[in-house]
């Protein structure tokens, strides 16, 4: 006999959403549960500081949502969402109000770059005409052999070193600068491997395909994927922490997009003894520490080209921010530490009351650090934007401690829920042929904390989904995810 629900997905961020769109499409009766209050995840928008004034909770940019093949097919566009793109992709600032400034064009960029100029060119221009290749394979099952391998190739020679070693090929800090302020996304220092792939990874994104901004903020990828959920017959329950897999309601699978901490108290005993031990060996990285500013204008920045950027990596030469994450690194919290700032504004003016802005920023902190760096971020910003404090109107703080309050999944403030070194970019979360299936028939894990990468993307879920679809419903082709596809899919069995 048919259960009455044939998934119960638990967790609503965009892999979770993701396995639930993926499930649905299949005909399958699903059920989300979300332990917050709302739904999103890391992909939420909130009125954090002042009536009026939208922030992101934690995703703002969203490279990985226009490149990602989920996607591509889920049709963002169709159902409504889109996306604000800034004249500048991201942009570096330096003392004396110079930058390092990234455009779509590799030719544009590298002319700014001086004598590094033609060698930025010849390193970024023939991967940017291969970006959906290079993340097609990015962001496919790490077992498929890749559809272009010499593509791929080119770019994972250099994607395995440290970013320490692809910078030396440069000798500005402009461009110098480009690749730190991309690399430490990888939350990591930059003499580790593999920060050189994550750094040419952004960049190439940032050419290929941009790094834009949400219109009327992230929440509106996450909302669309919930009305997908629903519109196919699904169910969504929010304000409900879920303790142990009992208390789930009886389905015939269960997907988690939990980090393998969480997984692990879920499941209790029902682990076998070394499967529980190898989630006790996955490592967590670094912790963020995240305010988010209400501002009475746009931000002063010294050089007029990054007024006109969506991101800015801000933390000074390459030396300066390699030094700031060696310090996280080894436990402390650096004094002039790396920003990452996005003011939407620049392309989404919906965010705030007119002539008004609204400024996300975070800096890296040791895992489970109860430190407030507004001071520090507030510093570094002023650096290179005389002014900026007096612009401010209101603030909203969340330590690294409070990030893991606010979302379990990022242990101790590890919002990438996992360090992305070689082995648990390979193996996630732990050494196994399919990362998605777990010791218990029926269920799976669904977070980011499984491969391919962190990001708002929706592959850790759909991939963990089409697993699931064809160990417990024998279903062996990919649903059609398409708005069309939703609407006229089929029941299964």
């Amino acid at each position: 006999m048919r259960r009455e629900l044939d998934a119960v997905v638990v967790g609503s961020g965009p892999n979770g959403l993701a396995a639930a769109v993926t499930m649905a499409a299949a005909g399958l009766k699903v059920q989300v549960i979300e332990g917050a209050p709302s739904i999103g995840g890391g992909c939420r928008t909130e009125e954090l500081t002042l009536p009026g004034f939208r922030h992101d909770v934690c995703s703002a940019s969203h490279p990985l949502a226009i490149a990602s093949p989920f996607f591509r097919r889920f049709d963002l566009a169709a159902r409504g969402v889109t996306f604000g793109r800034p004249e500048v992709e991201f942009a570096h600032p330096l003392d004396g109000g110079r930058a390092a400034i990234v455009t779509r064009s590799v030719a544009d960029t590298g002319a700014r770059l001086g004598v590094d100029g033609p060698s930025y060119q010849r390193l970024f221009g023939p991967m940017a005409e291969h970006t959906d290749d290079i993340c097609d394979a990015l962001l496919a099952p790490l077992r498929r052999i890749p559809a272009h391998p010499l593509v791929l190739a080119d770019y994972g020679r250099r994607a395995v070193l440290p970013a320490s070693a692809v910078a030396r090929r440069w000798d500005t800090q402009e461009a110098r600068a480009i690749l730190a302020g991309a690399a430490v996304h990888a939350m990591m220092p930059l003499t580790a491997m593999p920060t050189a792939g994550i750094g040419l990874m952004l960049v190439v994104l940032a050419h290929g395909v941009g790094w834009p901004v949400v219109t009327g903020g992230s929440a509106r990828i996450t909302d669309a994927m919930a009305d997908a959920v629903i519109g196919a017959g699904g169910s969504i329950e929010t304000g409900r922490w879920v303790r142990s897999l009992s208390e789930l309601p009886s389905a015939d699978t269960v997907l988690l997009d939990v980090s393998p901490r969480t997984f692990a108290l879920l499941a209790g005993d029902r682990l076998p003894v070394r499967y529980r031990a190898a989630l006790r060996r996955y490592r967590y990285g670094a912790g963020v520490c995240k305010v988010d500013f209400a501002l009475s204008g746009p931000v002063p920045w010294a050089n007029q080209d990054c007024r006109r950027a969506g991101t800015l990596h801000v933390g000074g030469t390459f030396e300066q921010v390699a030094a700031a994450e060696a310090d996280v690194a080894a436990g402390k919290h650096p004094q002039q530490p790396y920003v990452l700032v996005v003011q939407p504004g620049v392309a989404d003016d919906s965010r705030a009351p007119a002539g008004q802005q609204t400024l996300w920023t975070y800096c890296h902190v040791p895992s489970g650090s109860d430190v407030d760096m507004t001071g520090r971020i507030e510093a570094q910003i002023e650096r290179f934007a005389p002014g900026f404090r007096d612009l401010i109107l209101a603030r909203s703080v969340r330590t690294a401690a409070d990030e893991e309050a606010h979302n379990p999944n990022y242990v101790g403030g590890d919002i990438g829920v996992g360090m992305q070194t070689i082995r648990q970019t390979l193996f996630r979360p732990t050494v196994s042929w399919n990362p998605y299936r777990t010791p218990i028939r029926g269920v799976y894990l669904c977070s980011s904390a499984t491969p391919p990468i962190p990001g708002v993307h929706g592959r850790c879920g759909e991939l963990a989904a089409l697993t699931a679809l064809r160990d417990m419903f024998g279903v062996r082709e990919a649903p059609d995810i398409s708005p069309a596809g939703l609407r006229h899919a089929a029941p299964v069995g």
